[in-house]
């Protein structure tokens, strides 16, 4: 397999596909790809993008390359659901396990970094609570046609139940019971498409526009892992960034009304819920904790997870009001 963050590499590849290169990009591909910025001498750029065996985190965590092959179905089929919300897939290389997909244009910006600096604003929130509940619909819609295609759920295991709950599981003793059991009941779920990676991180903001990336976890399955996942990246910024608190507290309950006014989802507002504090317990206990929480962050939002599990609400607005409630004691 080349490597296409080795520069040589990358231009052999290239010019054996009859590609001539203006200038290459290595860009941030998370912990779990190689990711660069080809800028051709004619034509649009794209991003490839090559997915690792070895992830990049401190523990060990391993998962095959081939899952570029569900990513670039997944980028497929999200054009569908979502027209205009995801890149275009160029080309999918299964030899080399890269695809090519074209770049969102300039000028964009993260979405994540834009929260990080307390750049919070509501129509963003709302499209990103829009988006979500519009893939849930669209895709229950045509469960007959996607979940033959989208059923396999080992890719999900390996980089989303084991490294979050059985990882976290295992180490937070007093938060088994109930990880043990959110498992359970998430696979004996298949309702509709489910992102697997659905965070701030992977939106980028062109022209207001949002452009969701990264689907290498996609699958048919439990749709409130994608609103707990997501949850939990809002409540943790609630925690981290203190003096925006307030803003993003009410930011996650915007967030909810929206996927709500898509999904339709209040039937299953309680299972979103465990989803969330089991998400926010992983993002400090798993695998693959949240870069921005100190130590101490990480211990407070431990305890105040650990505590909420042991008498869960039933509604979203009930959770982030009583966690922001126990954060601020703590902080």
């Amino acid at each position: 397999m080349i490597d296409i963050e080795d520069r040589e590499q990358q231009l052999a590849y290239l010019m054996n596909r009859g590609i001539e290169v203006s200038s290459v990009q290595r860009l941030e591909g998370g912990v779990s790809n190689r990711v660069v910025l080809v800028r051709p001498e004619s034509g649009r750029p794209f991003v490839m993008k090559q997915a690792l065996p070895k992830l990049r985190v401190q523990v060990d965590w391993f998962c095959t390359p081939a899952r570029i092959e569900r990513e670039a179905l997944g980028l497929k089929y999200l054009a569908e659901l979502v027209p205009g919300n995801v890149p275009e897939l160029l080309f999918e290389d299964s030899e080399h396990y890269l695809l090519a997909m074209e770049a969102v244009p300039e000028p964009h910006r993260n979405w994540k970094s834009m929260l990080m600096a307390g750049e919070l604003f509501p129509e963003h929130v709302m499209s990103f609570g829009r988006l979500l509940g519009t893939i849930h619909v669209n895709s229950a819609r045509r469960s007959a046609e996607l979940l033959p295609i989208f059923e396999d759920r080992s890719i999900y295991e390996t980089l989303r139940i084991e490294p979050y709950y059985r990882y976290t599981a295992s180490r937070v003793p007093a938060a088994a019971d109930f990880l043990n059991a959110l498992i359970e009941d998430t696979y004996a779920t298949q309702a509709a498409l489910v992102h697997g990676d659905y965070s701030p991180k992977n939106i980028l903001i062109h022209q207001d526009r949002l452009i969701l990336l990264d689907c290498e976890v996609v699958h048919f399955g439990d749709p409130c892992f994608d609103v707990g996942f997501s949850m939990a990246h809002l409540l943790s910024k609630t925690h981290h960034l203190k003096q925006h608190r307030a803003k993003f507290a009410e930011a996650a309950c915007e967030y909810w009304s929206a996927y709500c006014g898509y999904a339709r989802a209040e039937a299953m507002e309680a299972r979103a819920v465990r989803h969330s504090l089991a998400c926010c317990l992983a993002r400090v206990a798993g695998r693959s904790p949240l870069e921005y929480l100190d130590a101490t962050e990480r211990a407070n939002q431990q305890s105040v997870t650990v505590e909420l599990m042991a008498n869960p609400p039933e509604r979203i607005p009930d959770l982030v009001e009583g966690f922001v409630e126990r954060i601020a004691c703590r902080s």
